[in-house]
């Protein structure tokens, strides 16, 4: 278990206490794409191009970057998707507040790790509230379009002091969070389960510039082994579960803040700063 030794911010009189993290993570009260690749036969300067049906789609995708299109989705229901990701956000902050041991932690570590971890504690919660959404694919203009229509392109408009966001986001990144909710759901991950996988991610040592570093590793070693322990006394039928759970975060590693941000929430709150938001909530700020 870990303990408050080896962090130099906490007093004397609390050194002694056993980790708070792995009770409260226990209890019960806690409840919270390969393409295939594609054939360019090539033709001497003199022969004539041709064209078989249906091959100018083909032609498309191996066009230059000027003439291609950027495949982008939004929400096909946003403010019901939206209301289900802000509940499931005011879940994520009351987790995070119900941790004693993150409140302990200074000020300047608990922004840090809030910054850090809101997008894919929140993720996880999507997965464990099981909150689905659909998508509908857009298309952004390419270089070409821009240039006949004459829509300005991002560097004109960062040379006019104008900044513009692409609507919706990567349909890479759509299908990367639906992987992980899918992942989730096929593992059928219990309430304890992702207890333990918030600790994990809340924790996180990997930030620069945390002053109780050590004491941060210990919590996350704690965590992980608390998940371990779980799995091994309630699912000991099956030897590969933690391994699952395990890949099931290393696939939330690649999911991006900005694009929760953007696809979750930009639709209800705008160009509001989402970090000022969460700040606002957690600290009544």
């Amino acid at each position: 278990m870990a303990t408050l030794e080896g962090c130099r911010c906490r007093s004397a009189s609390t050194r002694n206490n056993s980790s708070i993290l792995y009770s409260i993570l226990k209890s019960d009260s806690l409840v919270t794409a390969e393409e295939p690749q594609q054939h360019q036969q090539q033709h001497s300067q003199h022969q004539t191009l041709q064209h078989r049906p249906g091959s100018l789609q083909e032609l498309r995708q191996q066009a230059c970057s000027c003439g291609s299109t950027r495949r982008r989705g939004v929400l096909r229901s946003p403010q019901v998707t939206c209301k289900a990701a802000s509940a499931v956000l005011v879940k994520t902050l009351r987790f995070v507040k119900n941790v004693p041991c993150f409140r302990q932690l200074p000020e300047d570590d608990q922004l840090m790790l809030i910054r850090s971890g809101w997008a894919p504690l929140l993720v996880l919660g999507l997965a464990q509230d099981r909150v689905d959404f659909e998508t509908t694919e857009t298309v952004e203009p390419s270089m070409l379009q821009r240039i006949l229509t004459g829509v300005p392109d991002r560097q004109s408009e960062i040379l006019a002091g104008q900044t513009r966001v692409a609507v919706g986001v990567s349909v890479v990144d759509i299908e990367a969070i639906k992987a992980f909710l899918k992942k989730c759901w096929s593992v059928d991950i219990s309430t304890k389960e992702y207890a333990y996988l918030k600790g994990t991610v809340l924790f996180n040592p990997d930030l620069e510039g945390l002053r109780c570093l050590h004491y941060i590793q210990a919590l996350r070693r704690e965590a992980h082994q608390a998940l371990n322990e779980h799995v091994r006394l309630i699912h000991r039928d099956d030897s590969m579960r933690f391994a699952k759970l395990l890949i099931a975060l290393s696939m939330l590693r690649a999911i991006s803040p900005l694009v929760v941000a953007q696809l979750f929430f930009r639709p209800v709150i705008g160009a509001v700063n989402i970090e000022e938001v969460l700040m606002e909530m957690f600290y009544g700020k």
